[in-house]
């Protein structure tokens, strides 16, 4: 199956470990490609058929015989062109479920100088721990004694995403625990790094994606993440849609170095990476405001 561009590493290896997300998606997509490519196959092969099927359909409303031929065409067009796309979705489905994934996480990683100095590390939503895993090799290879905590909504996941960690040869660097990203079960200024991939844009979708609450709970997630973050601690984030929403999010409430990655095609739509720098001073001058990082 090929190695990992970032490690090296054999696929085959690194999905026997992390396995498939999201592949009830790719098989939904899948079945109906093959539906629409069975569906081309036969337009292609009873053609003649369909047409005189169009034209009694359409002789009822006297529409000339040549329209016939060409909506059988045009019909059988748009099913060929749509059994491409869907096959093309679930193909990117797929790499971007793991292969992307597992890239991005040692992108993510590589975007932090110096891990010989972090003590604490968060992974908000952790997921199958394919970036908390990184986190935790790349403080394992700096000779680090931190520690890196995996946080998601599932008490179910977090056990699934120890057992990974167990497997990658990183089990004692690592730490889950179940809890909301809106209301973090940790304190002021306590990582040094806080990183996050596809899972912000996540939060409120009970409210609908493009709602005005589902915003608000995403822009609390982002504040919570700054929260917990140390003052001159790095915060990197990749996910989904709403990136636009996070930088602003972020310069206002005055984070520095915040940087935005290319645009990366990932489950079908526009994803970045976004890091950033909480800045060391909190106070500037004598009539100084705190920043209130749960906004």
């Amino acid at each position: 199956m090929g190695k990992s561009a970032a490690t090296g590493r054999d696929w085959t290896q690194i999905y026997a470990i992390y396995g498939l997300d999201q592949w009830q998606t790719v098989l939904f997509i899948l079945f109906h490609a093959i539906l629409f490519t069975v569906l081309s196959v036969l337009y292609l092969a009873y053609f003649n058929p369909i047409v005189h099927l169009f034209e009694s359909l359409l002789a009822v409303a006297a529409v000339p015989g040549g329209a016939a031929r060409f909506a059988a065409g045009f019909t059988g067009s748009v099913t060929a062109i749509s059994a491409i796309c869907l096959f093309f979705a679930a193909a990117n489905f797929f790499y971007s479920s793991l292969p992307l994934h597992y890239d991005m996480a040692h992108r993510m990683v590589n975007s932090v100088s110096d891990w010989s100095t972090v003590k604490h590390a968060l992974d908000l939503g952790c997921g199958r721990g394919i970036l908390l895993n990184a986190v935790a090799t790349q403080l394992k290879k700096g000779g680090s004694s931190g520690r890196v905590v995996g946080l998601d909504r599932s008490k179910r996941t977090t056990l699934s995403t120890l057992r990974t960690a167990k497997m990658e040869g990183v089990g004692e660097y690592v730490t889950c625990r179940e809890g909301d990203p809106r209301r973090l079960p940790f304190g002021d200024n306590y990582f040094d790094v806080v990183v996050s991939g596809v899972f912000v844009h996540t939060v409120g979708k009970e409210h609908g994606p493009r709602t005005v609450a589902a915003s608000a709970e995403r822009m609390r997630a982002v504040g919570e993440l700054v929260r917990v973050l140390k003052p001159g601690g790095v915060g990197v984030v990749w996910d989904l849609l709403h990136v636009p929403e996070y930088v602003r999010r972020l310069q206002e409430l005055k984070m520095e170095d915040v940087r935005v990655s290319e645009r990366v095609t990932a489950f079908m739509v526009n994803s970045h990476i976004v890091s950033f720098r909480k800045p060391s001073q909190h106070f500037v001058g004598p009539n100084e405001v705190r920043l209130d990082w749960r906004c």
